[in-house]
Parts: structure tokens; C-alpha cells; sequence
């Protein structure tokens, strides 16, 4: 019997996480991008089983346990590329990326950030071995980058100011709920928290207590009133940085009454020696409690402020989406196909730096992700490009 060259020909994608919100959607976003040859990894056989049976061509399934070394070099073993959906982050840090590598293959991380790239960095770069890291390929880090970047090169000359304002109302998974309980003391560079909460950027650098949180506020892109936090992380520094912008307002955004409530007490009572299980677990239930009999939605607001034609001029962008889980997915799954076509340098990178923002909101767009709205300079500029098309 003649061997299907055609399918031994494709490349293995280990998909780690695959039973969970962002794990399953990424599933759904790879076979979309034409990709068939999967490996799905989690905690959950028959869970697997299911999202592997959502395909006429199937897909092999594996248990395999981010926390448990034998059972991810299982996983990881004769994978091309490994797309990390698994958490909490800042407890893995580089241990999926790790086992990649050792298996010879690429490695994708929705998540990642700061500590696990220095991690990777601190025993070689990858690229020594012509691989491949993608970080924090997900909606916030990730999309929270490429956007602005993007709405940037929208019929401005120059960027000078951007404010942003993101946040939803949705499930908490407790992938979710542990990883911002833990970014209060860790996720960011050299061992330091995530990010700062007040802070914003003023004369191009960190400006500690720049701004004040609104509690009960009211912004057009949020339905209702909302709660209006004020927070500064290492990737929107480094955006500034890259498009040199003399200042930076970021608002983390939280319409929920439940949520509002709990998130200012989790410092002092993680500080008390509080259970961080337990906070996670009740920040799952407040976001339960908020959404109930309400629909999810999440919403990422940009404005960038600079010159057109020697004028001062303003482009905005406003996305809207069902959930944040399957814009995580969706970029996840882009930086993968980036990889597999050699669209991505090798060594350690994050995706926002290495993606093409313009193919991201293309894709965004026409696979119904998200809608996006672009006001000033930004919707002058789409209608140029269209009639030129």
C-alpha cells in the first residue's frame, strides 16, 4: 500500500491545554488556518476526545500535565511546534517552552511574558539550535501591542500620546483567576510584579502615581458604569518605547460590581498570608455572579494622538469581541502559522514584535473574531486603502 506522503509530509502542532477556553477555541482557529495535523494534550481525556472528534480528520489525543516532566516530554516528543495554552503562567514561567525545545521543536506561548523569557535566555538562546519561542501570543499581552501599533501607521505622521482602555465582563477561568493573583507579586521583569498599578508613562519613561482610579464611571465603549483602574505593565513601556510616545494612559477596565469590589482587598489579604487559591477562587465566582443573566463581551479602545500633515490629529480603534478567550486563541494560532511558514526569526521574541499587525486585524476581520471600528485619521486612512483597492 502506497504511504500518504502528503500526510506524513505535515507538520505536528502539540496543542497543551486543549480542553480549556483558550485551548479549545485555538484548536478551532488552527484547523481554520488549514492545519490538520494536531496533537491535543491536557489533563482531560474525555475532553480531548470530544474537541478531537469536532473534526471528520480527527485529531491524536494525549493526557499530559504541564506541572508533571515525564508526561510533557511525552507530549512534546515528535512535535514540530508546541502551542502553550496552559497555566498559570507565572508558575510554569518556561517550562512548557523548555520541553519544547528539548524535543527539538518550536514552542508558541499564549502567555509567558517577562519571566519566562528570561528564563529561556538564561541558558542560551534558542536560535543556537535554529528554534523558535513566540511569548505572550494572546489578547492582553499580544493584541494589547499589535493594535496600537497598527492604529499608529493610520494616517498619522508622527504618534506622540496613546490611552487605552481594556477590560469585559466574561467567565474567569481559574487559568485567569491564578495568574492575576499571582501578577501582583510576580509576571514582570527581574522578579517584579506585572506591572504598577497608577503608574503611566510622562516624558517617554515610568511615571509611579500618575493617574487615579475611577470607581464609578462611565467611558463610550462599556455599556453601564464601570470601574476605571489605571495600570502600567512591562509591555506597555516597551510599546511606548517602540513608538516613541511621550506619554502612555492605560486603563484596566472592570464593568462587573462583584469584581470591583473583591480586586482592591487581594493585595492586603495576599499580604495577611490569605490561601492565593482561594482569592483565585473567589474571583471566579464574582465574575459568575456579575455575568449572570447578562451577555460576555470584551472591548480593547485605542486612541493615538500625533500629526498629520503638520496637524495636530487623532486615530482610534475600538474592538468588540464575545470573548477574550478566542482572541488569545486566534492570535496563538497566528504566531504558530507564522512560525511554520518561516515568518519568524528563531531565538526568543514576543509575538507583537514579530507579527505583522496588519495581517492580525485583516484576520481578525474577515474570520469574525472581532469587530473593529476606527474613528479620525484611522477611518480616512481605511477608505484610502479601499478605494485604492
Amino acid at each position: 500500500m502506497t504511504p500518504d506522503t502528503t500526510t506524513a509530509s505535515k507538520p505536528l502542532i502539540g496543542v497543551l491545554g486543549a480542553s480549556g477556553a483558550v485551548g479549545r477555541a485555538a484548536v478551532r482557529e488552527l484547523r481554520a488556518l488549514g492545519h490538520t495535523g494536531l496533537r491535543l494534550g491536557g489533563r482531560t481525556e474525555a475532553a480531548l476526545h470530544e474537541i478531537a472528534d469536532e473534526d471528520p480528520a480527527g485529531a491524536e489525543t494525549v493526557r499530559a500535565d504541564a506541572t508533571a516532566p515525564d508526561g510533557l516530554r511525552a507530549f512534546t516528543e515528535g512535535c514540530d511546534i508546541v502551542l502553550n495554552c496552559a497555566g498559570p503562567t507565572y508558575l510554569l514561567r518556561a517550562t512548557v517552552a523548555s520541553a519544547a525545545l528539548a524535543a527539538g521543536a518550536h514552542c508558541v506561548d499564549v502567555a509567558g511574558d517577562d519571566p519566562a523569557a528570561e528564563d529561556l535566555l538564561k541558558h542560551g538562546d534558542p536560535a543556537r539550535d535554529g528554534r523558535t519561542v513566540v511569548l505572550s501570543a494572546g489578547a492582553l499581552p499580544g493584541l494589547s501591542s499589535l493594535l496600537p501599533r497598527w492604529l499608529a501607521g493610520q494616517g498619522l505622521d508622527h504618534a506622540s500620546a496613546l490611552t487605552a482602555y481594556c477590560g469585559g465582563l466574561e467567565t474567569c477561568s481559574p487559568t485567569v483567576a491564578r495568574d492575576l493573583v499571582l501578577s501582583l507579586t510576580s509576571g514582570g521583569a527581574d522578579g517584579a510584579a506585572y506591572g504598577e498599578a497608577l503608574a503611566a508613562v510622562r516624558g517617554g519613561r515610568r511615571a509611579p502615581r500618575a493617574l487615579r482610579t475611577a470607581e464609578d464611571a462611565e467611558h463610550h465603549a462599556f455599556p453601564g458604569r464601570v470601574a476605571l483602574q489605571p495600570y502600567l505593565s512591562g509591555e506597555s513601556e516597551r510599546l511606548a518605547t517602540t513608538l516613541g510616545l511621550d506619554r502612555l494612559d492605560w486603563y484596566n477596565v472592570h464593568p462587573g460590581p462583584a469584581v470591583r469590589a473583591l480586586l482592591p482587598l487581594l493585595p492586603g489579604s495576599l499580604a495577611a498570608g490569605d490561601d492565593p487559591a482561594e482569592r483565585a477562587a473567589r474571583l471566579i465566582r464574582a465574575a459568575g455572579l456579575d455575568l449572570a443573566g447578562r451577555r460576555p463581551y470584551y472591548v480593547m479602545d485605542f486612541s493615538v494622538t500625533g500629526t498629520a500633515s503638520g496637524r495636530p490629529a487623532t486615530a482610534g480603534l475600538t474592538l468588540r469581541a464575545a470573548s477574550s478567550y478566542r482572541l488569545t486563541a486566534t492570535v496563538g494560532a497566528l504566531a504558530v502559522d507564522a512560525v511554520l511558514r518561516a515568518g519568524v526569526p528563531q531565538g526568543v521574541h514576543f509575538a507583537c514584535d514579530v507579527l505583522d499587525p496588519g495581517a492580525v486585524v485583516r484576520h481578525l476581520r474577515s474570520h469574525g473574531a472581532a469587530d473593529l471600528r476606527l474613528t479620525g485619521t484611522a477611518s480616512g486612512a481605511e477608505r484610502v486603502e479601499e478605494g485604492a483597492l
